[in-house]
């Protein structure tokens, strides 16, 4: 059994992989700014015969993702983080507000970079563990009216794979998921997306990344 972390884990792929490693026997700490949602995934994998543990945190704020991942690792080591938790907003630059730019780099960067920071320690001090960041192929190609959001996410690439030079040498691996667009959420409140009847569920991206995870660099999914 591996101890999980995941955030964004109230919705979309973040709900969805946190069932797949609850079925399959690991204790999940769900990581989520609102409770609620993070509550009703924790019953669906107790209920499924799993364990979970809902934990409310705002990714951008270091102090307090730092004063969570402590109070968990003191009694529980972490086998996997999983960075998925990411947010987007899109259309042509010029209409972009700095807030809207500021909220893409505080959720989809520095929260990524706030809890890989944060758990770091404690997976040297252990001499094992994983950290896996859900990029999407947003990191892989410019994209139109997607400008910022793929910015975020190369800086979120390059983040990874200099960890990953960083790392060599210990047992501590850094795993990259690049996968196409997704049916979640995510696009609920724009119409950047015309049929999202061709998407994947985010179940099936889920099991995809469950099944091909065995700790290497990079993980492809509909490339």
């Amino acid at each position: 059994m591996m101890n999980v972390l995941i955030t964004g884990a109230g919705t979309g792929l973040g709900k969805s992989l946190a069932l797949q490693y609850g079925k399959n026997g690991n204790h999940v700490y769900l990581i989520g700014r609102r409770l609620e949602p993070l509550e009703e995934v924790v019953q669906s994998i107790k209920s499924a015969g799993g364990h979970a543990t809902p934990l409310t945190c705002d990714i951008t704020d270091f102090d307090e993702v730092e004063q969570k991942i402590n109070s968990v690792v003191q009694n529980t080591p972490i086998d996997l983080l999983i960075n998925n938790a990411g947010t987007g907003i899109f259309g042509p630059l010029n209409t972009y507000r700095s807030d809207d730019i500021d909220q893409m780099f505080a959720t989809n960067v520095k929260g990524t970079i706030h809890m890989t920071r944060a758990i770091l320690p404690t997976l040297v001090e252990q001499g094992n563990g994983q950290v896996m960041n859900i990029i999407s192929t947003a990191g892989l190609r410019g994209k139109k009216n997607e400008s910022v959001y793929v910015a975020s996410k190369f800086a979120v690439r390059g983040f990874t794979e200099s960890l990953i030079k960083e790392l060599e040498g210990t047992a501590i691996k850094m795993t990259a998921v690049y996968m196409g667009g997704m049916d979640t959420p995510f696009w609920d409140e724009t119409d950047h997306i015309d049929d999202r009847s061709r998407l994947k569920s985010p179940d099936e991206v889920a099991q995809l990344i469950v099944e091909q995870n065995s700790g290497q660099a990079e993980i492809f999914i509909d490339r």
